[in-house]
């Protein structure tokens, strides 16, 4: 399946709201890459580019690992675009595992990796839940990757990790598991340093799973978030990237609900259901009736609480959905604060998680890549 218009392929894409020229600037210059950081090979092929078609509609990219992207496409029916991001391997109990980086609480650790500056992502460690650990290791063996505390075949499995430092302090050895680490740190092979840094790093391909794709493209949740199986030759991996109000476009990776990633065919991620009370998480709010739209539930696009980049962003969300008490007199809402009105005022009733989820909050982990205006 060709994907883009460059780089990757020759391909139609579609136009979406804006032009480049009308996407505003990224929220801190913590969120996005340095000046001076080249944009990735794709984009600038893309640029050079020429075909009897439209160009295709981009936003401002926010990740350093997106190798590509477009808001919507001409290839299939569905109302979102694609982004392709860069995979990275790691060791998970002894076994291969495959990532993707998007997120970091470190101002300076985001900077430095191209990732979003998300700060409330810290408050997981004074809390001392909803994250496992990643290890980096230093003058690795040749075949070294990092190494993962958990995956989605656990039950512990949180796509925030704090990151640890590891060095051998003799000859390095190969190290494929958490508790391969430990013994080595355990027996003075190697020193062992915690940093404060969470990351988010959801993981897309897993001992006995991976994230399903969705060949049909017609709906938001379909047969997968992913358009083509996971590519570990290639090095890739392509989501579908869906718009939300008022700028965000987001992927979406994991719900800390086990019983609903198999409707949402996406990976379950209990492990990061403490992370509401730790706040660590920001709100997506989405609307269960109205007007009919390419929001997940059937209607309207959602709204986020915050932007990407902001003091009080984070990707991973607190599912609320809104319904309308008369829904002959619903109309589109595109910002938090109209919503808000409209709640105070009657018009909205709020439900904790869904109305079917008796009160209870889940979360849902939808990284912005990608900035643009939402018409």
């Amino acid at each position: 399946m060709v994907l883009a218009a460059g780089g990757v392929g020759v391909a139609v894409i579609g136009v979406a709201c804006s032009d480049d020229e009308a996407v505003p600037a990224a929220p801190t210059a913590a969120a996005t890459a340095p000046p001076s950081t080249p944009a990735p090979a794709t984009q600038t092929a893309t640029a050079a580019a020429t075909t009897s078609a439209a160009a295709p509609e981009r936003g401002q990219v926010l990740v350093g690992d997106v190798l590509d992207h477009a808001l919507n496409s001409a290839e299939w029916s569905g109302e979102f675009g694609f982004v392709q991001f860069r995979l990275h391997p790691a060791f998970v109990d002894g076994d291969d595992a495959y990532f993707i980086r998007t997120d970091a609480s470190d101002e300076n650790f985001a900077r430095t990796e191209q990732l979003v500056f998300a700060p409330k992502l810290a408050n997981a460690l004074t809390a001392g839940a909803g994250f496992g650990d990643l290890f980096l290791v230093e003058a690795g063996v040749a075949d070294q990757r990092p190494v993962l505390s958990s995956a989605p075949h656990r039950d512990d499995f949180s796509p925030l990790f704090r990151l640890h430092r590891v060095r051998f302090s003799g000859a390095a050895t190969l190290l494929d598991s958490a508790d391969a680490v430990r013994r080595a740190e355990a027996d003075g092979a190697a020193t062992v340093d915690a940093t404060d840094i969470v990351v988010n790093y959801p993981v897309v391909k897993w001992p006995g799973g991976e994230l399903p794709d969705d060949q049909a493209r017609e709906a938001y949740l379909g047969d997968g978030q992913l358009l083509e199986p996971v590519d570990v030759a290639g090095n890739t991996v392509t989501f579908k990237l869906h718009a939300c109000y008022p700028n965000s476009r987001y992927i979406v990776t994991d719900v800390s609900a086990p019983p609903m990633s198999g409707g949402m065919h996406i990976a379950p991620s209990p492990g990061s259901a403490p992370l509401t009370d730790a706040g660590a998480t920001a709100e997506i709010l989405v609307f269960g009736n109205g007007v009919p739209g390419s929001g997940p539930m059937g209607f309207q696009k959602s709204i986020t609480d915050t932007l990407a980049g902001e003091p009080a962003w984070s990707p991973l969300w607190d599912h609320y959905t809104f319904v309308w008490g008369d829904e002959g007199a619903a109309e589109v809402l595109r910002s938090n604060g109209e919503l808000l009105e409209r709640e105070d005022a009657g018009d909205l009733e709020r439900f904790p998680g869904t109305p079917d989820t008796g009160g209870q909050i889940f979360i849902v982990n939808c990284p912005v890549p990608v900035i643009a205006p939402v018409a």
